[in-house]
């Protein structure tokens, strides 16, 4: 398959033009630019409102103009992540696509089909003369990777619609009804450098090439995690031999990717340098066996590095105890029987940064239950501040709860049932969504998500599953003629 051969061909033009505007999270100006001159260039009402969310109307098709209004929305920002030897700048750069059998992928960076699909079948949808529908609001929301804060700032009033469809789910045939809440943990060691003991031989370890993925939609897959791995392996040579210094430690970069890659600087007593290394290669391929299944690609380098300055050594020694003993992963799996098993509540500790003075932690937690979810913060703070360390939660998100009834899901079901002979799955998601935010300023809102198939979202490896669009396109169009 060919690009010139993706269908339909109005949502993968949207698409590649999206791909060509910057619009990493926090920083999505010209993306709201883009998206306010196409609004206007169209002779559609458009608005932006002060958080820097876009609203664009369209009118009802002739016959349709008495149907309740319908909110097509999703996120224009995009989780930035490549691989570590691409040279590639998210704030200039365009993503550069291609097809690969019926996956869309992009060369060595993520995709931004995390939500920019979802952005292009709005526009498709905006652009067309040929659909049936009422009334329309198509809503772009900002800064939903890094804390939904774009549609935290949403007032009241911005949208007006009776029935809301997110696209920004990731598994064709289900529907979504419900998502996690979550919040951040953060938390710092402060120290002072000191010299290495006398005779120290300085080591680099370095771990790449992990799975990685969503801190949500993933965390039940059981995939590696870089900090956890390095974590274990530094409590165990700390533990085994006397004299060991750490000097830096670096890992992750954003809450909401389970982390791929990391390394550490570490000091050793000389004559037990050839045991450490020893030691290394015995853990890599007994945590490669661990993970054999969902790491395939691991890569483990340890070399000779120049000499530095260290962390303080009781501190190096909390820090590495909390790693080794923090939660990370699944906590709890839901009760409820109508959300099928899915995971209730997590954590993920997604990022650690050491500087001349600071060893920096960021970590996320989600839950479906906003008291587990509180739980679950209190528990990773607790375990850093026995550490010695400052920790505290931020305020987060909401739920979205399942509603016990629902008109538009009820039409979503049905309408699909009719196109495609099969009923599909209606499900709760354990990432976030920002229907959680919706449902507390819009309580009457009626909502739903669905979206095209996604895979390895928030890394370089993320893929879009090319027939799905064609299949989410048919649907939701007949939703809209049919709500």
């Amino acid at each position: 398959m060919n690009k010139s051969a993706l269908k339909p061909a109005s949502v993968f033009e949207q698409f590649a033009k999206i791909n060509q505007i910057p619009r990493p999270s926090k920083r999505e100006e010209k993306m709201i630019e883009y998206l306010k001159n196409w609004g206007e260039s169209h002779g559609l009402e458009t608005k932006v409102d002060e958080t820097g969310n876009v609203l664009i109307r369209k009118p009802a098709t002739k016959g349709y103009e008495n149907r309740k209004t319908v909110i097509l929305q999703s996120h224009m920002d995009m989780v930035c992540d490549k691989l570590v030897d691409v040279d590639f700048d998210f704030d200039k750069d365009a993503i550069q696509t291609y097809v690969d059998g019926d996956w869309l992928k992009a060369k060595g960076t993520t995709l931004g089909a995390d939500d920019g699909i979802g952005c292009a079948i709005e526009l498709a949808i905006l652009e067309a003369n040929d659909i049936e529908h009422g009334p329309l609001e198509c809503v772009f929301t900002r800064d939903e990777e890094t804390g939904l804060s774009g549609a935290e700032g949403m007032k009241a009033g911005f949208m007006t619609g009776d029935y809301l469809i997110n696209l920004d789910s990731e598994d064709e045939g289900e529907m979504f009804v419900s998502c996690a809440g979550g919040r951040n943990t953060q938390a710092k060691f402060t120290f002072k450098r000191e010299a290495a003991p006398a005779g120290s031989f300085f080591l680099r370890a370095q771990l790449k090439g992990l799975t990685g993925g969503h801190s949500g939609d993933d965390i039940n897959k059981k995939r590696a995690n870089a900090i956890k791995l390095l974590g274990r392996f530094l409590f165990q040579t700390m533990n085994r031999y006397e004299g060991v210094r750490l000097a830096q430690f670096h890992s992750g970069k954003l809450h909401n990717a389970i982390p791929r890659d990391g390394m550490f600087v570490i000091a050793v007593p000389h004559d037990v340098k050839e045991n450490v290394k020893a030691d290394w290669n015995i853990f890599s391929a007994q945590v490669e066996d661990e993970f054999h299944v969902t790491d395939t690609q691991m890569v483990w380098t340890m070399e000779s590095a120049e000499a530095e300055p260290v962390i303080e050594a009781q501190v190096a020694r909390n820090f590495v105890w909390a790693l080794q003993a923090v939660d990370n992963g699944i906590y709890a799996i839901c009760q409820d029987p109508e959300l099928n098993g899915m995971v209730e509540t997590s954590s993920n500790i997604a990022a650690i940064h050491s500087s001349e003075t600071e060893i920096s932690i960021l970590s996320s937690q989600r839950s479906n239950v906003m008291s587990n979810l509180d739980n679950m913060c209190a528990t990773i703070v607790a375990t850093f501040q026995l550490a010695g360390a400052e920790a505290h939660s931020s305020d987060g998100y909401p739920a979205w709860k399942m509603r016990a009834e629902s008109k538009l899901r009820d039409t979503v079901v049905e309408t699909y049932k009719e196109l495609f002979g099969k009923e599909p799955i209606v499900r709760g998601i354990h990432a976030g969504l920002e229907c959680g935010l919706f449902s507390e300023r819009y309580p009457n809102i009626d909502m739903i998500s669905f979206g095209p198939t996604l895979r390895d979202v928030h890394t370089p490896d993320e893929r879009l599953y090319i027939p799905t669009v064609q299949m989410v396109w048919d649907h939701l169009l007949l939703v809209l003629k049919r709500i």
